[in-house]
C-alpha cells in the first residue's frame, strides 16, 4: 500500500471516535426528553464536535457539528426560542468551528509523521538489505522486530555475505536510537560490505570496523557486534561485546560464549575467536540484546529453554515466523527495544573428510 493510498484509509479509530460521539449525542437526546419540555441542556451538544475532533478528521467534525445543530434547533422549535437557547445554539456551532480547526491541524500533523514514518522505512530498508535464502552451505533467514508501531527504525543490523573466504556474517547494536543510530549502522554496513570480502582474517576485519566506528562516534558511543564465519563446515565467531549465538543441535542449545569477553567496537577490542565444528542440521541463531531483555511483569524471555522448541522445526524462515510470535506473545506486544534476528541452518549433508582450517589461521599456518 502507498502512502497515498494510507492516508485515504480511515482510521480505526477516527470511526470509533466519530461513533462514540454520536453516542454522546444519543445520551444527550434521552436526557434532554426526559428532563421535560424545556430544553435545559442544549449547551452539552456543544462536546460531541469536540469529541471528534480528538479522534476524526474535519469532515466528520462537521457532521457531528450539524447534527449537534439540527437536534437543538429542533428542541427549539417552536416556542422555546429564548436568548439563554439561542446563546447555547451559537456555542454549539463555536465549538464546531474549533474542533474543525483542531481537526485540520492534527491532520497535518499526522501526514508529517506519516511522510517520516515512510521515509525512515526506506531508509531502513536500504540498510538492511534482504539476506538468504541461501549463501554457501548455509540456509539463512533474517527478521527486523521493531519496537516502534509506527516506524522500523533502529540501530540494530546484520548482513551475510558469500565471500572468497567463507560465508561471513554480521551482527550488531548500535547504542541509541533514531536517525543517529541509522546512520552509524549505515557506516558500519558499507565498511564490513567492503572488507569481509578483502581481509583473510577475522580479526582485521574487526579491526577495520572498530577504526568505522571511532572516526563517526562520540567518546560514549559504540557497537556490540559479532562476525561470524563459515568455511568447509568450521565456524568461527569473533565476539565484541554482542550476546553469544545460540547453536541448536539434537535437541540441545549451546551458548557460543566467547574464550575471553571483549569490549564492543569503538573501545579497540581484540577478540579471541572460538571455533566449532558443524553437522549438518545444525542451526544457529544471532540477535540483539532486545530478545534477551523483553520482560513480561519482570520476567525475562526464556530463549534458551524455548530456543529449540521454536527454532528447531520448518525452514529457517519459519523458525523466525515462530519465534516473534511467541516473543510478540510473552511481552504481551510490547516491547522496549528493537530486536534483529538471523537464523542459520548448516545444510552440507555429511561432515567434510577433513576439518577445514579457520581463514583467520590461514596466515598463521
Amino acid at each position: 500500500m502507498s502512502l497515498q493510498q494510507t492516508r485515504r484509509t480511515p482510521r480505526p479509530e477516527a470511526r470509533a471516535g466519530l461513533g462514540a460521539a454520536f453516542v454522546l449525542l444519543a445520551l444527550i437526546i434521552i436526557v434532554e426528553i426526559a428532563d421535560g419540555d424545556q430544553p435545559n441542556y442544549l449547551g452539552l451538544l456543544s462536546l460531541p464536535p469536540l469529541l471528534s475532533a480528538a479522534f476524526a478528521g474535519w469532515r466528520s467534525v462537521l457532521i457531528t457539528g450539524a447534527a449537534c445543530v439540527g437536534v437543538g434547533v429542533a428542541f427549539a422549535v417552536p416556542d422555546h426560542w429564548q436568548a439563554s437557547v439561542v446563546l447555547q445554539l451559537v456555542a454549539v456551532c463555536l465549538s464546531t468551528g474549533i474542533g474543525i480547526g483542531v481537526a485540520k491541524f492534527r491532520g497535518r500533523q499526522l501526514e508529517q509523521l506519516a511522510t517520516l514514518t515512510h521515509l525512515a522505512s526506506v531508509a531502513q530498508q536500504a540498510i538492511l538489505r534482504p539476506i538468504g535464502p541461501q549463501a554457501g552451505n548455509l540456509a539463512i533467514s533474517g527478521r527486523y522486530v521493531s519496537a516502534s508501531a509506527e516506524a522500523d527504525i533502529g540501530g540494530d543490523l546484520y548482513e551475510a555475505l558469500d565471500t572468497p573466504y567463507g560465508t561471513r556474517l554480521l551482527i550488531g547494536d548500535v547504542r541509541g536510537k533514531g536517525l543517529e543510530a541509522v546512520r552509524l549502522a549505515s557506516g558500519v554496513l558499507g565498511s564490513y560490505r567492503h572488507v569481509a570480502y578483502e581481509r583473510s582474517d577475522l580479526r582485521a576485519i574487526v579491526s577495520d570496523l572498530d577504526r568505522a566506528v571511532s572516526r563517526s562516534v562520540g567518546y560514549e558511543d559504540f557497537v556490540t557486534a559479532a562476525v561470524i564465519e563459515e568455511r568447509g563446515g568450521t565456524l568461527t565467531v569473533v565476539n565484541c561485546g554482542h550476546p553469544p549465538p545460540l547453536l541448536l543441535r539434537r535437541g540441545q542449545v549451546i551458548s557460543l560464549d566467547p574464550p575471553a569477553p571483549a569490549p564492543p567496537l569503538g573501545f579497540m577490542p581484540a577478540p579471541p575467536p572460538r571455533v566449532e565444528r558443524l553437522e549438518p542440521g545444525d542451526r544457529l541463531l544471532l540477535y540483539t540484546d532486545g530478545l534477551t531483555e523483553a520482560r513480561r511483569n519482570g520476567e525475562f524471555f526464556p530463549i534458551q529453554e524455548r530456543a529449540w522448541g521454536l527454532l528447531g522445526h520448518g525452514t529457517v524462515a519459519d523458525g523466525l515466523a515462530s519465534l516473534e510470535t511467541a516473543l510478540l506473545d510473552w511481552v504481551h506486544g510490547v516491547l522496549d527495544d528493537d530486536i534483529a534476528l538471523v537464523l542459520l541452518e548448516y545444510t552440507a549433508t555429511r561432515p567434510p573428510v577433513e576439518p577445514a582450517t579457520p581463514s583467520w589461521a590461514v596466515g598463521e599456518s
